[in-house]
């Protein structure tokens, strides 16, 4: 009997789709054990990279790549993706050692905003009249 309600129950989970919201626990040993090895050839990168100067994210975009695709890595293999505290506090500890003068980074000033902006703006404006010029120009 027992071994028909399994069954029944495993056919239940199927046919309604239940099977695939069950998650797996978070296995935070095999995901700080793993990042761990990620994060220490990011330290190793990021030393010589001179992030103390000024901010190092243009400059190291390569690096920071690699790190995020190892972390996610391990995130998934050890079902800790879900729980975005793990992930999120590692990439805060990160960004507090690292980048913390890329704070700084501001607009750029008017002047160059309406250098590059105006000329598209104003072509934009201005290709109504080319076109109906072109149009009734044989007329």
């Amino acid at each position: 009997m027992r071994t028909l309600t399994s069954c029944l129950l495993a056919f239940v989970f199927f046919w309604t789709g239940l099977s695939e919201t069950i998650i797996p626990p978070c296995n935070k040993h095999m995901f700080e054990s793993n990042v761990h090895i990620c994060r220490s050839a990011f330290n190793k990168s990021m030393e010589t990279s001179g992030y103390r100067q000024g901010c190092a994210l243009p400059a190291v975009k390569r690096i920071y790549y690699d790190l995020k695709l190892c972390v996610d890595h391990w995130a998934n293999e050890s079902s800790c993706r879900s729980r975005g505290s793990l992930v999120d506090d590692l990439f805060g500890e990160v960004h507090r050692k690292y980048f913390v003068s890329c704070r700084r980074l501001r607009d750029p000033p008017l002047g160059t905003v309406v250098v590059i902006i105006a000329p598209v703006v104003i072509t934009t404006l201005l290709m109504p009249l080319f076109c109906v010029r072109l149009v009734t120009w044989n007329t």
